[in-house]
């Protein structure tokens, strides 16, 4: 193989990771999601909102990116417990999860590494209203923070500190 056609190689496989790893498309690509209120709370005999009880709430604040919208924590009839984000928005990025965090709140992504958190799920969407169940067994009074966390590079989001109600 010619030196030209090994240092063309080097650069398409260097510019093929580098577009894995930053996923640069995403920055101009929104991803909406509008899940309606979960579905267990409607199918309780009284079939309203009002059957779901708020266990907590909070607004989110930025942390590395611009972050917007409510994040409330249900208790829905069948005794399942749900993170619902309404209003929400934030950036778009590769590998973004929600979690929540065992501290009163996480204003850089070392406090989210440092108290550490339970995984609820691949963010459904960058925009729009959003459910996420909360495994059995979670303790609010220590799980009070909800984050919106990159995986791939270790970033926070935007963080909701979370108030019992």
């Amino acid at each position: 193989m010619s030196k030209r056609k090994l240092i063309i190689a080097v650069i398409l496989a260097g510019v093929g990771i580098g577009w894995y790893a930053f996923r640069p498309e995403r920055i101009f690509v929104n991803r909406t999601v509008n899940e309606n209120f979960p579905a267990a709370a409607m199918m309780a005999a009284t079939s309203s909102r009002a059957d779901a009880i708020i266990l907590a709430e909070g607004n989110f604040h930025d942390g590395a990116h611009k972050t917007s919208g409510k994040a409330t924590i249900y208790q829905l009839a069948d005794g399942k417990r749900v993170l619902r984000l309404t209003g929400f928005q934030t950036s778009n990025g590769p590998d973004v999860l929600v979690y929540l965090v065992a501290a009163p709140d996480a204003t850089d992504s070392a406090t989210v590494k440092r108290a550490g958190f339970i995984t609820l799920g691949v963010l459904k969407g960058n925009i729009g209203d959003q459910n996420y169940e909360l495994p059995a067994g979670v303790d609010l009074n220590k799980f009070r923070a909800a984050t919106i966390w990159c995986r791939r590079f270790s970033v926070n989001f935007g963080t909701a500190p979370l108030s019992a109600s």
